[in-house]
Parts: C-alpha cells; sequence; structure tokens
C-alpha cells in the first residue's frame, strides 16, 4: 500500500508547501462578489460530508475534499448572538450580511429591537443596510438564490428589516399577536421595498408566503388577500418573469430577461435526495442562471447563494440527507468558479452556525460514514454509529436502562434519523465557530478568528461597497 510509504506522505507534504509558497495574493478591486452560505454547515459536517463523496465515488473517503476546501485562505467566524450564546440563522444572517451583531429571531436591525417587538422593528433607525443596498448604491446588479422558502431567516438577511424571522406573511405576524400594519410582512418588503425590489434575480421556495388563502392548490397562506407574484411581475412593466418549474427556467432567452422570480415550491425546496429532476432545478441550476442573469451588468454584481437544507436536515437528525445537501452546495460553487473570473470575482464561502452532529469513536478507515463503527463500547459492548447528536427528534428509550441496540437498524434509509442523547422537538443549533472559505481578490483579508459581523466589512473593502475603508481609497 503505497500510503504505507515514507515517500507518499512527504512528497504530498511538500507539494502542498510549493502551493503555499506560489500563492499570489490578489490586491485587485472586486468587481463581482458571492456569498456561499452552508446554513448548518459546522465544520463536523464538512469532515463527514467529505468523506460521503470520496466513498460515494469508491474511495475510503477520509482523504477527500468538497471542491472550495482547496480555496486558498480559510479563516474561522465566531457566531454568537448579541443575547443567546448559540446563533439562529435570523442574528447571524444580520452578522454576515449588514455588519452588525443583532438579538435572536431579527433580522436587519440593531440590537434596540427585542424578538417580536413589532414596534420597535417598525422604527427605520432602527434598520441596518445589508451589503446589497451597498452593491446597489454603487450600480452593481443584485440577487439571491435558496433551496428553503425565499422568505426564511438567510435570504430575508439580504433585504428586510423584522423583529421577528416567522414573519414571513401577514398571517404569520398576526399568530405572533401582531399588527401588519404597522410590521410589513417579509415577503411585502421583498416585492415592495429596497433593496429587494431591485434584484435581479430571486430564486428558491416558499410560494405560499406570496399568495392569498383562496390560491387553495398552493396552499396559500396570506390574509390581506394580495398575491405578490402578481404584484411583483407588474411593478416590472413587463421587464420581469416569473417561473415555477425547472422547464420555465430551461426555456428562458435569459438575454432577453431583465427581471427573474423563480419560486419552484410551495414551501422549501425539496431535498435533492427527494426530489423530482425533471421537475425541481439543482442548486447548481439555480447558480447558473443567476450568475449569467447578473453578470450582463458592466459594473459588477453581488450575489447570495444558500445550501438552505443542510440545516433542515441536521434538525431532523437526518445525516445522510444533510451530507448530501453539503455536497449538493459544494458542486453549486464548482460550477460558480467555472462561470466566473478569479482575477475579479471575490467567493467567500461559510456557514451561519453549527450544530450537536458529532463524528466519533475509532472506526477503521474507509469504514462507512454513515453507518456503524467499527468498535463497540467498551462499557455496554454495544454497537454505536459513528455520526451521532447531542440532541433532537427520533429519540430511543433504554430499556431496563439499556440502549437500544443498532446492530439491525436501516442506515441505508435517507430518513434514518442518528441516534442523540436526549430528546427535542428539533435538533438544536451548535455553538462552534464555523469556517470561512475564500477566493479571488483580497481573500487573503479572510484569515484569522473574528467575529462573524466583521465578515461584509471585508467583503465591502475588497469590492469597494459600504460607507467603511475601501480597497479603491488605496488606489
Amino acid at each position: 500500500d503505497y500510503e504505507q510509504t515514507e515517500q507518499f506522505w512527504v512528497i504530498g507534504a511538500q507539494l502542498k508547501l510549493r502551493d503555499q509558497l506560489l500563492r499570489k495574493q490578489n490586491f485587485k478591486v472586486a468587481k463581482n462578489v458571492i456569498i456561499f452560505l452552508g446554513d448548518g454547515m459546522s465544520i463536523p459536517t464538512l469532515a463527514a460530508a467529505r468523506i460521503y463523496l470520496g466513498q460515494q465515488q469508491g474511495h475510503t473517503g477520509e482523504e477527500s475534499k468538497l471542491f472550495f476546501e482547496d480555496f486558498p485562505y480559510v479563516g474561522l467566524s465566531k457566531t454568537y448572538c448579541l443575547d443567546k450564546q448559540v446563533a439562529d440563522s435570523a442574528c447571524s444572517a444580520t452578522a454576515y450580511l449588514s455588519g452588525i451583531k443583532a438579538n435572536y429571531g431579527t433580522i436587519g436591525v440593531t440590537g434596540a429591537v427585542d424578538y417580536n417587538n413589532c414596534d420597535a422593528a417598525a422604527n427605520p433607525d432602527y434598520h441596518i443596510p445589508s451589503i446589497m443596498d451597498w452593491a446597489q448604491k454603487e450600480g452593481k446588479s443584485t440577487g439571491i438564490v435558496t433551496t428553503t422558502r425565499i422568505t426564511h431567516a438567510s435570504p430575508c438577511g439580504a433585504y428586510g428589516h423584522v423583529g421577528s424571522r416567522e414573519w414571513e406573511c401577514d398571517t404569520d405576524i398576526l399568530h405572533q399577536n401582531g399588527n401588519p400594519n404597522v410590521c410589513q410582512d417579509i415577503a411585502s418588503q421583498l416585492v415592495h421595498n429596497s433593496p429587494g425590489n431591485k434584484f435581479k434575480v430571486i430564486l428558491g421556495g416558499g410560494r405560499k408566503k406570496f399568495l392569498p388563502k383562496s390560491e387553495r392548490n398552493d396552499h396559500g397562506e396570506r390574509s390581506d388577500g394580495v398575491n405578490l407574484i402578481k404584484e411583483w411581475i407588474e411593478s416590472k412593466n413587463g421587464n420581469g418573469k416569473y417561473v415555477f418549474d425547472k422547464k420555465g427556467l430551461r426555456d428562458l432567452d435569459l438575454n432577453k430577461t431583465e427581471y427573474l422570480l423563480g419560486l419552484f415550491e410551495s414551501d422549501h425546496m425539496k431535498y435533492n435526495l427527494d426530489a423530482d429532476h425533471e421537475h425541481q432545478p439543482s442548486l447548481m441550476d439555480l447558480t447558473y442562471v443567476a450568475i449569467k442573469m447578473l453578470e450582463k451588468e458592466e459594473k459588477g454584481f453581488v450575489l447570495f447563494v444558500e445550501g438552505g437544507r443542510i440545516d433542515h436536515a441536521h434538525h431532523e437528525t437526518k445525516a445522510r440527507k444533510a451530507l448530501d445537501e453539503t455536497v449538493q452546495f459544494s458542486e453549486a460553487i464548482r460550477l460558480a468558479t467555472k462561470l466566473t473570473n478569479k482575477q475579479e470575482t471575490l467567493i467567500v464561502v461559510t456557514s451561519d452556525h453549527a450544530h450537536t452532529m458529532s463524528l466519533s469513536g475509532y472506526s477503521n478507515r474507509g469504514s462507512d460514514i454513515l453507518g456503524l463503527n467499527t468498535k463497540t463500547s467498551d462499557v455496554d459492548q454495544m454497537p454505536y454509529t459513528t455520526l451521532s447528536y447531542a440532541n433532537g427528534p427520533g429519540y430511543q428509550e433504554t430499556i431496563n436502562s439499556k440502549r437500544p441496540n443498532l446492530t439491525n437498524e436501516n442506515f441505508s434509509d435517507k430518513n434514518y434519523q442518528y441516534p442523540k442523547i436526549f430528546p427535542m422537538k428539533f435538533e438544536t443549533h451548535g455553538g462552534d465557530d464555523v469556517a470561512v472559505f475564500a477566493y479571488g481578490p483580497w481573500s487573503h483579508l479572510f484569515t484569522g478568528v473574528y467575529e462573524q459581523n466583521v465578515i461584509p466589512h471585508l467583503i465591502g473593502y475588497a469590492a469597494c461597497l459600504g460607507e467603511g475603508l475601501k480597497a479603491c481609497d488605496n488606489v
């Protein structure tokens, strides 16, 4: 076995050293920026997903890499909220898209707004502009892509200002005893307010938040009777196209499309492992269309792309789906690097928060990452899985103080729920730092350990956006 030789490891290390020595920093102003957000993509998720990918390709897996793990510069981001030790996707979206830390559950507002405070959230003095506002001010085209509802917490961070991430439509506000006439819902903000109403491309799920209850086929949820999809189309004066499936997306003439709204599911888009691929576009498809739409702008673009269902699979403790969504996310990033020029496009890949999944034990090299460990417990002599969660749904009770025997479990079931220590309705987030990978102009700025809210300031410097220091100040 060549891995057992000294030369194998020495040559590999020396090649890596040479790569590092030949690396040249890029001091050009970034014309384009793509922010890739793997929701809930913790560091253990990266490790498990690279093994999953390698094993899918017939390798042992541990030595494999997700595409973006080869990006030249890596840092760590501290994710806590202003008021919570462990972040949610709302306060974190405010940090990495608007550059400040905020309270749990709030988006696009300062820490003066507490969760679910309608009056405070409606006060424009507390609204914080996002990187999309900064980009539009400089004449760049902007867009958002996600596999979740387009009104979900992460994409909302690009355009919304709310006291609760739950306020996706007016009915949601009423459910939380708020007044939709005071607190504008997220879907309405996307269609009617800046910067959302200037996005050239909006692709994701969540039609039901835009449609009235009378639209029963789409499970419309709006109580105000408004069809926001129609309002979006009308607001574009004939220059906007709306699509709802893969065929509609494929049939578009992107050169003749100025504004594009694509909502491909009533709720979240389906997991890759569950999707009808004839009907539902992949994250790669959406990324391709978004870049092709935005690259027409001579001044460049800023694009936000979320692999949002990594997080949902973890909440359900369905590790196979979480790892598969991570691989899909990685492939969308690979495509983005092929469609753009690394001399002028800054690509930043990160996560909003961690999860409680761990990768543990001393399993033999090449063991199925989604299966049983090759060891058994040295206390109860029972088998255990390599992947497990601190908490979550599908908890199996002990029987006579013995934990369940996992020998005959079906780990190939995509919906298998991995073991956990204690029950929760949904598995919680984790408070660990998350990785930041960067490639392109000024990507060397992204090394080190820093607060999550530093990220848009680094991007702003590289692309000459916002009110802070800018690379173009030094030209």
